[in-house]
Order: C-alpha cells, then structure tokens, then sequence
C-alpha cells in the first residue's frame, strides 16, 4: 500500500494558486484511475480518496491542515494505516525549477519548502518527493504573492500536459522506479525535459 500526497491550501480561494499544484495532480490521479470520491477524515486532518493503481492499493490525501503543518496529516494517515515512510509519495510545488520541469527522489532535504519541513518532523526524511516547477517571480521579493497566485492562462497548456505525464506514469514511482516514471513522462510531454534527482 502507498499513500499519495498531495501538497496545498484548503478553501476555494486556494483552488487555483501555484502553491496547490500538489492537490491538482492528485486530483487528477485520482479521477484518472477512478478512486472513491474525496471525503473529508477528522482523524487524518485532511480529504482521503481511496483505489487502486495497477492493482496496488492507493491511499490518496489532501491535507486541510495549510502548507506549513502538513507533516500533522501525513504522520497521523501513515500511522493508521501503517504505511512506512518510503512508501509515502509527496507531489509539491518547487520554485526552484522551471515552469513545467518536475524531478522525483526518495529522501533529501526540504529545500525551504515548509510542507515537506513539516512532514520531515513528524516521520523522518526517507519519503519520496515529486517536485513540480512553478519557476520564481520576476520580481523575489513578491515570493508569497506569487505562490498564492493562480496560474495564468497561458500557462495552462504545460500544466495540463504536466498533469497528465504525472497521472499516466505513476505507476512506475508506485514502484519505486523514479528514472523510469521521469523518462515516461518525458516521452509524453515535449518541453519541457524531465530528469531525476
């Protein structure tokens, strides 16, 4: 079994931000592969979704806790459901990397990123990451505003084509095969190239 993080903001006034890339690739992972409807879990501090992906067993979870303390949310859903660290999936956004580009790795650090600080606390660092490119503001001092802004239209052509590499080559990160789910995805999205690490 694997529990698959998405990363984001709860509310409607979140719903489009950049900083809710994670929530949308989980969404549309879930829709892909037909879980259950998202329901709403006290216990696990967020909105759980359940199925199956190539007949392996999928939790998936949206935090409703905010970015900064999803680490609460992901450690009481992996304790319940005894799913150890290296079989928790967190999908996020990276400014680091350019709009479109993702990377995948087990383990590492946080790389400022407060989600997966929190999440670092509460179960250790030996969980895998996928790192969405949202690129950086021209303008850095603008950082908050631009993370808690929606994408623009134009930009919605890579999203939508990134969305869907992600939801078609899980399967592979499932398994634990982080350069063969990046050089999948990279045959199904021309730009931009997708590399591991």
């Amino acid at each position: 079994m694997n529990l698959l993080v998405g990363l984001g903001n709860p509310g409607a006034r979140h719903l489009n931000d950049r900083h809710n890339i994670g929530f949308m690739a989980l969404e549309n992972i879930a829709e892909q592969y037909k879980f259950s409807s998202y329901h709403k879990n006290k216990r696990f501090y967020g909105d759980l979704a359940e199925g199956k992906v190539n007949n392996k067993r999928v939790i998936a979870l949206k935090p409703s806790t905010y970015m900064n303390n999803s680490g609460k949310s992901v450690a009481a859903t992996s304790r319940f459901y005894k799913i150890p660290p290296d079989k928790v999936i967190i999908i996020h956004d990276e400014l680091d990397l350019k709009p479109g580009k993702i990377k995948a790795k087990l383990g590492g650090g946080d790389a400022g990123h407060n989600g997966l600080k929190s999440i670092s606390e509460y179960i250790g660092s030996n969980y895998w990451r996928v790192r969405i490119g949202i690129g950086k503001p021209i303008n850095k001092t603008n950082t908050k505003n631009y993370v808690l802004s929606s994408f623009e239209q134009h930009e919605k052509e890579w999203l939508a084509k990134i969305l869907g590499s992600i939801t078609t080559c899980i399967p592979d990160l499932l398994e634990g095969d982080a350069n063969k789910f990046l050089t999948k995805a990279s045959l199904t999205i021309s730009n931009p190239i997708l590399s591991p690490s």
